[in-house]
């Protein structure tokens, strides 16, 4: 851990509170700039939808706020039902391996905000503008900006490359409800698509006065559902809603027949423009602060990522910030959102990207197929928790037919897979990444936690590949490989050399060799193939250690679906 040092962060929102608590739990002097005081937040209209899944209630947990919220109700499953333009539907419900929760911004955020205070942070209430940001600089080693307001956004260049849309893709209409009916299957989040008009999704929650429902709207810009404009009072949102649901979403619209508004404040409707910016803002005087968040990540609300992001890059960042010594430049900025980019926001930022748009044909036989395979439809409510599930079989229609084939086959097989992949979760491993080169010298590389040591006179180790693993070839044709034992700052490594159809050399630091050797790991192998053994679905590679280097550091653990840090048992 680096030294205690002075940073700022500007902006009360949820990635904004978390970094700042995260931060004070490491030994940091922290302010926080919020627009608003918790009292104004508590008291204030509502500001988002907000549905948190399993890995971002993982670092909830890590960082005390799990323990700082009331219960929410769990949201156990996901149901979903999509109407086409041909007539065609498609419906499926699978269950959530965690419940998910949803929590009023207008409940978290005044109790994170009053314990930042608790905890030693200093709280600064204005809307923060430039030359407040060329003050906190002056006084602090870093500043994260984690709020547009104030134009603090344009400080951030747009990123034409990862931003595919230069305007908003759907028109979103917020409402928090009292008097919904209850879902007969039980609480959880139902998702409505109809084709070239929009969707509608819906989940319980938490509100300043209990339990409420929450029903979002999103409309296709031009289209039926974009009929917010004319709406000036919470009354007359209410009947829109009413009018709209009755027409395009009936099964919704009868749950509401009873409801009322939380309050006169429940109400939103706005249209948001999904882009992806540069992280490094400059100031004026040529200081620099770094971007976060929905400032430099905004997707739509269509796929509910926004909380999920807001709480993974505080953790990213989290991270970074803690394990640096140096000088907070505009390199290290770059860096660090480089990581949060390749190891989390990217498949969130593509993945929803293209549910704003027409499902493929293999998309569609994707959703079909979910209906009858439980498998299938599992995976695709996983991937709401995490969009790299998606890939590249979402993108990808060959790739799509053989995702099918494996959940169809895997059916047949003796044990749940879902359920016996989570037991053998509980065996903790570390994390590899394995590479290689073909014969033109082209680099490949996979995630894999399943190396071990097999003897060590003569040296030997062992790992196994997926037989899906489009890079199982290149390894199959070379008589040599590396395996490169990630460090406990390196997971968004591991997520990036996880998935297939991208370039998962991207931004990669390398090692010189003739093979690829990833700088910072806590060891790394170069081996001689002395074996190929085929073992079910996968196939296992033996090698004979040729060199190796172990720097030695903390080492990335992987247990139960989620990525650990080793710590010394406290008995020893």
């Amino acid at each position: 851990m680096s030294t205690s040092r002075r940073i700022a962060v500007v902006g009360g929102g949820p990635a904004g509170t978390a970094l700042a608590l995260g931060l004070l739990g490491h030994g940091h002097e922290v302010t926080l700039v919020s627009d608003r005081t918790a009292e104004e937040v508590r008291g204030g209209s509502v500001l988002s939808s907000q549905v948190t899944f399993e890995s971002a209630l993982e670092v909830e947990a890590a960082l005390g706020i799990a323990d700082l919220l009331p219960a929410a109700p769990p949201l156990g499953r996901m149901s979903y039902a999509g109407r086409r333009a041909d007539g065609s539907a498609a419906e499926f419900a699978a269950e959530l391996s965690t419940p998910a929760r949803s929590v009023d911004q207008r409940v978290r955020l005044p109790l994170l905000l009053e314990e930042v205070e608790r905890r030693g942070g200093k709280v600064v209430t204005r809307v923060a503008s430039v030359d407040d940001l060329e003050d906190l600089a002056r006084d602090h080693d870093l500043v994260v900006v984690s709020t547009g307001r104030g134009g603090l956004a344009s400080l951030f260049p747009v990123d034409a490359t990862r931003s595919p849309y230069r305007s908003p893709q759907r028109v979103a209409a917020l409402t928090y409800l009292d008097g919904v009916l209850p879902d007969p299957a039980g609480p959880g989040l139902r998702y409505h698509a109809v084709e070239g008009v929009g969707e509608c999704f819906t989940c319980p929650a938490l509100t300043v006065g209990g339990t409420c429902d929450i029903v979002v709207v999103e409309g296709v810009p031009g289209g039926p559902l974009d009929a917010w404009e004319d709406v000036t009072t919470p009354a007359g949102h209410l009947a829109r809603l009413r009018t709209l649901l009755a027409a395009h979403f009936p099964a919704e619209g009868a749950r509401l027949a009873d409801a009322a508004l939380v309050d006169d404040r429940s109400v939103l409707h706005g249209r948001i423009p999904p882009t992806v910016r540069h992280p490094v803002g400059v100031l004026p005087s040529g200081a620099v602060v770094l971007g976060m968040a929905d400032v430099v990540v905004l997707n739509d609300p269509l796929t509910s990522q926004g909380s999920n992001n807001a709480t993974k890059s505080a953790s990213f960042y989290l991270e970074a910030v803690s394990a640096h010594d140096g000088v907070y430049d505009a390199d290290w900025m770059r860096r660090t959102f480089d990581q949060f980019w390749r190891g989390w926001a990217q498949w969130a930022t593509e993945w929803t990207n293209s549910w704003l748009r027409p499902p493929a044909a293999h998309q569609r036989a994707v959703l079909d197929a979910a209906a009858r395979h439980p498998a299938v439809a599992d995976r695709i409510v996983s991937g709401f928790d995490d969009a790299r599930l998606f890939f590249p079989w979402w993108f990808d229609r060959d790739a799509a037919t053989a995702f099918l084939r494996e959940q169809v086959s895997a059916e047949a097989a003796r044990f749940d897979p879902h359920a016996l992949r989570r037991a053998l979760g509980q065996y903790a491993t570390g994390v590899t990444v394995v590479t290689t080169v073909d014969a033109t010298g082209a680099p490949f590389g996979m995630t894999a936690n399943s190396f071990t040591s097999v003897s060590l006179n003569p040296p030997l180790v062992l790992w196994a590949a997926a037989r899906s693993s489009p890079s199982l070839v290149a390894f199959e044709a070379a008589d040599r490989f590396a395996v490169n034992v990630l460090a406990a700052d390196q997971h968004h490594l591991s997520r990036q050399f996880s998935a297939s159809g991208t370039d998962k050399f991207d931004g990669v630091a390398l090692l010189p060799g003739d093979l690829p050797l990833l700088e910072g790991t806590v060891a790394r192998f170069v081996c001689r193939r002395t074996q190929r053994l085929d073992a079910g679905d996968h196939v296992l590679m033996l090698g004979e250690i040729e060199s190796y280097e172990a720097p030695g550091g903390a080492p990335l653990v992987f247990h139960s679906g989620f990525y650990r840090v080793a710590t010394k048992h406290p008995d020893l």
